[in-house]
């Protein structure tokens, strides 16, 4: 009796467990309204034109194309995080636009107005903000340079597409992960108090079979390598224990620009430092923004 049980424990912790989790992050409920619904662009005082589009393998995306007043210093391209919208990001929009930047805002696939049936936490997501830098530049005529800015999962996908596409200028790394393997151990121990040993392996795996990728290829580390000389600016919240700033400081150190940027804001959690220390961020951003230039 007592075999059995261990058996049924072991199957359950070692199957159900990462199966059921699995499903959750990838196939999980994300398009439904924002906590902050209602709100839009002009509740910000900011005028937007609807913007739909494909990402490169065909997804519609929908969302927001807010213009500058007068001539552009350049375009931002806005990426929220996982279980988010483009409503996330319209503070950071307002401060863009008066920054004298056009933004453009947009769910990512099968988060909030987008299409799309899965969710793969920045490996697909990439195709949707290469997508979006396309329809910057093609449809909108945006002026260069071209800026990512994302929080978390949209960061991630921001650096992956920015590693991709040779028009992104530049890129503002919130709260990304290293890698999924590293995030999907680290947020085990963190949440569940269990080794990552061998559950956090089967948890991978059965991410990247339902979202249908290779989960080693999701590698915020290896992006950062690729964008080379481009500027990039991590930003990391002291008190963030899911993506702690050490995550920060190893992506910097991947970082072979010489006009690369770390900012660790204190008294802030995951995703949450434009909110909590919003003058430190929004200098930070200022004085990263003076050094990128168009390509």
């Amino acid at each position: 009796m007592l075999i059995l049980i261990a058996l049924i424990a072991a199957i359950f912790l070692f199957v159900v467990v990462p199966g059921f989790l699995s499903q959750i992050l990838t196939h999980g409920g994300f398009n439904y309204p924002d906590p902050n619904n209602g709100k839009a662009p002009i509740s910000y005082g900011l005028k937007s034109r609807w913007a739909e589009f494909k990402s490169s393998d065909g997804i519609t995306l929908r969302g927001w194309y807010i213009p500058s007043d007068g001539p552009a210093r350049g375009t931002i391209i806005y990426c929220h995080g996982l279980n988010r919208s483009k409503v996330e990001m319209l503070p950071r929009a307002q401060f863009g636009h008066q920054l004298g930047y056009n933004g453009l805002l947009f769910d990512l696939r099968h988060h909030g107005q987008s299409g799309g049936k899965v969710t793969s936490l920045g490996y697909y997501e990439r195709l949707d903000v290469l997508g979006a830098v396309r329809y910057a530049l093609e449809v909108e005529k945006a002026e260069r340079p071209i800026i990512l800015w994302g929080v978390s999962m949209g960061a991630v996908a921001s650096l992956m597409a920015a590693a991709d596409s040779p028009d992104v200028s530049a890129v503002i790394s919130d709260s990304a992960f290293l890698s999924l393997a590293d995030t999907v151990r680290h947020h085990w121990k963190l949440l569940i108090h269990l080794p990552a040993f061998p559950i956090a392996d089967e948890t991978l795996y059965a991410i990247g079979w339902r979202a249908g990728f290779p989960p080693g290829d999701l590698d915020s580390e290896k992006a950062v390598e690729h964008i080379g000389l481009r500027p990039i600016l991590f930003v990391a919240a002291q008190g963030d224990r899911r993506m702690p700033p050490a995550i920060a400081e190893e992506l910097y150190s991947h970082a072979q620009s010489p006009s690369k940027k770390l900012v660790i804001l204190p008294g802030t959690r995951h995703g949450e430092g434009f909110n909590q220390a919003r003058d430190a961020y929004e200098l930070a951003v200022k004085d990263f923004l003076t050094q990128v230039k168009a390509r």
